[in-house]
């Protein structure tokens, strides 16, 4: 009778010990970004940028950014990019604000970086201002990329 007790408690540890291995690769490799604050979102987007071979990475002051969160080269290209960090799809004030920090900055390239989707009208609005979108499968694509050099 007691090996059996001994034998259910060794089984038990070994699940929550698996549990625990999976949950915290689970929460490494995927960051909760929805309880992330927005600068630290920022920061995180700054940093799989950097990854991806931006240069000169630099996110701006929290206040009178303009509409531009994160200012970046990439193969001489500057880029003028407002992140959004959103329960709800991106509307197009984000694309608006996209613009408008594209051109306050002089930058060659506006775009949206988000861990959500756009509505139809950010969309299209998106295509007639030429401001690139960035969803959140495009992040999902960068966390996975980034966590893959991790492992290497």
């Amino acid at each position: 009778m007691n090996d059996w007790w001994i034998a259910a408690a060794v089984a038990g540890v070994f699940v929550l010990v698996v549990a625990g291995i999976i949950l915290h690769r689970r929460q490494h490799r995927y960051p909760d970004l929805n309880d992330m604050e927005g600068h630290a979102f920022e920061h995180y987007c700054a940093d799989l940028l950097e990854e991806r071979g931006f240069q000169e990475v630099q996110v701006t002051p929290g206040s009178k950014d303009y509409g531009v969160d994160i200012l970046a080269w990439k193969d001489g290209v500057s880029y003028a990019i407002q992140c959004k960090r959103y329960s709800v799809p991106v509307g197009v004030k984000a694309i608006q604000e996209a613009y408008a920090g594209r051109d306050y900055y002089d930058c060659m390239v506006g775009a949206v970086l988000t861990n959500q989707f756009f509505t139809k009208p950010a969309v299209e609005a998106a295509k007639k201002l030429k401001i690139l979108m960035w969803d959140g499968g495009y992040l999902e694509q960068m966390i996975e990329e980034s966590e893959e050099r991790d492992r290497r």
